[in-house]
């Protein structure tokens, strides 16, 4: 019996086991398992590397990265030079990506009065260029230079992060790289390179925030010029450098009145949406969706007019909708800001939920044919501090707000001096119920406020007969060249803002 059962190990092959049975040995050969399907092939990548880098005229000029691959495909990587010191043009190249590996200076600042110092130096960009970056990079545009970035509805300019390109993000990322500054020489306020300088003067400048080397803006040239911005995305921005010094998606400081600035979308920054500090802001066309602090920030004196605003907090996160100046000891301080702003629609689902709008710091300010939602239940809508702003008197008119809460204290301002500012304009409701589809685009209540002439405030306006940043499903100025995402969608454009636009040849 033994040497029979070891006759029949034996003969067993590899493939074979001996199993006992009621009945002796039984030897079993199983059939052979057929293969673990292959594992699913990867999305096809769209995007294929391009051969090299462009010629451009800056020396030094691009450096080869090499490539980087996401979900959308592989990428020539372009790193620009930490300074352009010649006009150049960046071109766009499919399968390339143009690479801001730190701090990238357009031109020399010339300082705050135009001289032969200025190196006049323009950055032009072609539609369809994409711009990334990660950590405290970010791009500076000096004084006496400017940046001609000009993209379509079809083919937007975007700026985002390294992790957007590998696919990394998910609806909440954000604060992964600097952000895009503009500097110029129009009048600021709160002089900090030479406190005793005189506000508004060519002595008064300011430092931008978040630069760790000087960076400076400021003069006395109203109709200065930091170029052209326009169907642009600036995404997953606002790194922070230290407490109360960071970068945001877009600053302008100091900018003039040639400085032109329309369709132009901030999305996650992990600071402000924009800030501008300073200058002029004229700005159409603006969106500043998932914000982590505020909005619209302005300060130190801005003489700021935004038409066709779209604002949509990201829920949980953020501060205000709009933070207007800073109350302290330089309140006095000439020029006073003055922005104005017609057709905004605001929807506010913020963190913090202390007030959707603060307006202090002495600041003169008008909201008109707007509309705000406070989507979180528990917000109030307007909250002013201080006296200096009360004699300011902001305005408002044919602006509907729908909040649990209208009005809230602001230190020395009540709630009910507040209403009455309110109040004082034409044809606001501060108990309007939102009647808002796809979230911003005018329902049958918004379309029966009658609007206000905002021409009267500034030739800069069109005079337009409804109120809010979109009239009707007909009107689709924010379609094309924005990306969607869970806080917001915007139709047919170039994506998910998670994923890189990708364009057919």
């Amino acid at each position: 019996m033994l040497g029979c059962g070891l006759v029949v190990l034996t003969g067993c092959g590899a493939d074979e086991i001996s199993s006992p049975g009621t009945g002796g040995n039984v030897i079993v050969n199983p059939p052979t398992s057929p293969p673990p399907p292959p594992p699913p092939p990867p999305p096809p990548s769209t995007v294929s590397p391009a051969a090299g880098c462009p010629t451009i005229a800056a020396s030094p000029g691009l450096t080869d990265k090499g490539t980087i691959t996401g979900p959308t495909g592989e990428y020539r990587v372009c790193a620009l030079p930490s300074r352009l010191t010649a006009s150049s043009t960046l071109p766009y190249v499919e399968g390339l990506l143009y690479q801001l590996d730190g701090r990238v200076d357009v031109g020399t600042d010339g300082g705050p009065v135009p001289s032969d110092a200025d190196t006049d130096v323009t950055l032009t960009v072609e539609p369809g260029v994409t711009f990334f970056a990660s950590g405290p990079s970010f791009l500076m545009v000096n004084r006496g230079n400017q940046i001609n970035a000009v993209g379509t509805a079809e083919m937007p300019i975007v700026f985002t992060s390294r992790d957007n390109v590998l696919g990394l993000n998910n609806q909440n990322s954000s604060g992964q790289w600097g952000g895009v500054v503009l500097a110029g020489r129009a009048p600021v306020t709160d002089c900090t390179v030479a406190p005793e300088a005189t506000p508004g003067s060519a002595s008064c400048e300011r430092q931008v925030e978040g630069a760790s080397q000087a960076a400076h803006f400021g003069g006395a040239t109203d109709d200065d010029s930091s170029g052209v911005m326009q169907y642009v995305q600036i995404r997953y921005s606002g790194f922070v450098l230290s407490a109360d010094n960071e970068l945001q998606s877009l600053t302008t400081g100091g900018t003039g009145t040639g400085t032109e600035l329309s369709h132009i979308m901030s999305y996650n920054s992990s600071d402000d949406g924009v800030e501008f500090f300073g200058g002029y802001a004229n700005v159409k066309n603006l969106i500043v969706v998932g914000s982590e602090d505020d909005a619209l920030d302005t300060d130190t004196g801005v003489r700021a007019n935004l038409q066709y605003v779209i604002v949509a907090s990201r829920a949980n996160a953020g501060d205000t909708i709009i933070e207007a100046d800073s109350s302290n000891e330089k309140i006095a301080d000439r020029p006073q800001q003055n922005t104005q702003i017609s057709n905004a629609t605001f929807i506010y689902n913020g963190a913090t939920q202390d007030q959707a709008i603060r307006i202090r710091g002495g600041t003169d300010y008008a909201i008109v044919n707007s509309v705000l939602v406070d989507a979180t239940g528990n917000t109030p809508c307007i909250r002013i501090d201080d006296t200096e702003t009360v004699a300011a008197a902001p305005t408002f008119n044919s602006f509907v707000m729908d909040c649990a809460t209208a009005f809230r204290d602001g230190g020395s301002v009540t709630a009910a001096q507040t209403q009455g500012i309110f109040e004082a304009g034409s044809n606001n409701n501060a108990g309007y119920t939102s009647t808002l589809t796809g979230l911003f685009i005018n329902g049958s209540n918004e379309s029966a406020v009658a609007a206000f002439d905002p021409t009267a405030l500034s030739s800069f306006f069109d005079n337009v007969d409804y109120i809010g940043a979109v009239r009707d499903a007909s009107d689709t100025w924010y379609a094309g060249w924005t990306c969607n995402s869970a806080t917001a969608s915007f139709g047919d454009n170039v994506g998910d803002c998670t994923s890189l636009p990708v364009y057919s040849s």
